[in-house]
């Protein structure tokens, strides 16, 4: 076959593929348009340096691949309304990683990040942005844009972006333990006025109007939550989809939220 043949052959199964795509996502919406979309959405993003291994690729790869699909994220995020999605970028464990790859994942969310900034979805959408996890252990520029966007965006309530970097569930509890422990000792409360709304009003989800995520998702088949949101956590409908961080589409997160729609929530009762 010619080369320009096969060029053109290319480009024609490329545009069909596009196509065929999109019909099928919007066969997708209109599914899940007719039933109540979940407030919080959770999702984990796993699987980069999986990928990067069955692509023989180097996992710097890997990574800025799936720094871009976060990136895609936030417009179908935009698109779909949905009001709070927290992402669990990287976990306190995570950091005890080789420190080259460790820097090659701070650079690249401190690009994104620095982006973002100016991003005017954000502004117009009103979405803000704040980070959880173990702040100091962050290095100075990711720091620096992080608090940008945190101030820049204090005052929206109309959807929230929650960012989870050097994240541990179970150092969350303890950093509220030790915050109520605190206000104990000081006398500004007496150990009575302990329940539920008091450790929720202390943990790092505090400022959301729905800190408990009503679906988590889980990229690159692994079914564990790896300690995201433990106590947020506790009703959350799980989904775990067999596709690495670096090939999830905007079909896949409408696909778990159409099973989500399809199932019944009892709280226990």
């Amino acid at each position: 076959m010619h080369v320009l043949d096969k060029c053109l052959k290319k480009l024609y199964d490329f545009s069909r593929q596009n196509i065929v795509y999109r019909i099928y996502e919007r066969h997708l919406l209109n599914q899940i348009i007719q039933y109540p979309f979940p407030q919080h959405i959770g999702i984990i993003l796993d699987g980069n340096r999986r990928w990067s291994k069955i692509k023989e690729v180097k996992k710097e790869k890997g990574h800025k691949i799936g720094a871009d699909i976060a990136e895609d994220l936030l417009n179908w995020i935009y698109d779909l309304g949905i009001k709070i999605t927290t992402i669990y970028v990287l976990s306190d464990e995570n950091l005890e990683r080789d420190p080259f790859e460790i820097d090659n994942i701070y650079s690249l969310l401190e690009e994104k990040l620095t982006r973002l900034y100016g991003d005017a979805r954000i502004h117009n959408k009103q979405i803000r942005i704040k980070s959880i996890g173990d702040f100091k252990k962050l290095p100075d520029g990711l720091q620096q844009i992080l608090k940008k966007l945190e101030s820049r965006t204090e005052n929206y309530q109309n959807m929230y972006l929650n960012i989870a970097i050097a994240y541990g569930g179970q150092q969350e509890l303890l950093t509220a333990i030790k915050k109520i422990a605190r206000s104990i000792q000081e006398r500004r409360i007496d150990i009575d006025e302990i329940n539920e709304k008091l450790i929720e009003s202390n943990l790092y989800t505090a400022h959301l109007p729905q800190a408990e995520p009503d679906l988590i998702l889980r990229t690159s088949g692994e079914k564990r939550l790896s300690g995201f949101l433990l106590w947020q956590s506790a009703y959350s409908e799980l989904i775990f989809v067999d596709v690495f961080w670096p090939e999830f589409r905007k079909i896949d997160l409408m696909r778990a939220i159409r099973t989500y729609q399809k199932r019944s929530r009892r709280y226990g009762k």
